[in-house]
């Protein structure tokens, strides 16, 4: 059972990811991604780029198979999975907000694929039919979620027999999870970071084997800066932080949360990283 309100966690990571402008200019890169993969996208894909790995770097992808995208975002990952799967295969993307799965649909439409479709659901309560997918991907969105265990008992159902996950996650040692389990209120796209050993037994658990972790990518603390600061930032404006001010107060709150962000990105660094996790189903 998941420890914090799932609606109210839903709501804000919603907002959050809906009210997101940019990514940093070197995510795509810092996250993984080949100069050939992102060559093969339309222009402005990455530019609504939010992930912390490249999951299809070590999923073995073939023709012809069904890939699902939990959180599908702009579509990166999708668009990449629908020319390796080829004609004959199919992509499906889920995503939660509305604004990214607009954004989703014209990318691949202007990519050219009509192998790809996104719907419209939560990673706990997968819109997708039982036993009828081959591989389950997802790029740093199941940190995100209120109920790990229910999301990976879904991966597990709707996987087919043989059947394999690969996903790239932020996840954090124990010290720092314990710190932010108490910070859900004011951050809660951050805040649901837990720990690798938590997400090997959630596997165990929902009836995937052999889960193991297959890639690690530490975080140094300008990396966190550039990847966590606009969340953090929405994430306080979500949780009820009032925009109203002088401009002089808005200045000095802006210095201040720039010199505590960069404080405790310096102290989080080496606390945090982008884990790369494969199991299957048998």
């Amino acid at each position: 059972m998941p420890d914090h309100d799932p609606d109210a966690v839903h709501d804000a990571v919603a907002r959050t990811y809906a009210a997101l402008g940019a990514a940093m200019p070197a995510a795509t890169e810092l996250a993984g991604y080949t100069a050939e993969q992102l060559a093969a996208v339309p222009d402005g894909v990455t530019a609504s780029f939010f992930g912390c790995g490249n999951p299809l770097s070590l999923a073995r992808v073939v023709p012809g198979q069904t890939v699902l995208d939990l959180g599908s975002g702009a579509g990166l990952d999708l668009i990449l999975a629908g020319r390796a799967v080829g004609p004959s295969g199919r992509v499906i993307g889920v995503d939660m907000t509305d604004a990214m799965i607009e954004r989703a649909r014209a990318n691949v439409a202007r990519a050219g694929l009509d192998n790809v479709e996104i719907r419209s659901g939560l990673i706990e309560q997968l819109p997708v039919a039982d036993a009828s997918v081959d591989l389950v991907i997802s790029n740093c969105v199941i940190s995100l979620s209120p109920d790990k265990p229910k999301t990976f008992s879904e991966i597990a159902r709707v996987l087919r027999p043989g059947g394999e996950m690969l996903i790239s996650d932020i996840v954090v040692d124990r010290p720092l999870a314990f710190v932010l389990a108490r910070l859900v209120r004011l951050a809660p796209s951050i805040a649901m970071a837990t720990t690798e050993e938590r997400y090997l037994a959630a596997m165990r658990r929902a009836g995937l084997t052999a889960p193991e972790i297959v890639d690690r990518l530490v975080y140094e603390a300008d990396d966190l800066i550039g990847l966590f600061a606009p969340e953090i930032m929405r994430d306080r404006a979500s949780a009820g932080a009032c925009p109203i001010g002088t401009l002089a107060d808005r200045m000095r709150s802006s210095r201040a949360a720039s010199a505590a962000l960069r404080m405790g990105a310096r102290a989080a660094a080496g606390h945090v990283w982008s884990a790369k996790f494969r199991a299957r189903r048998c």
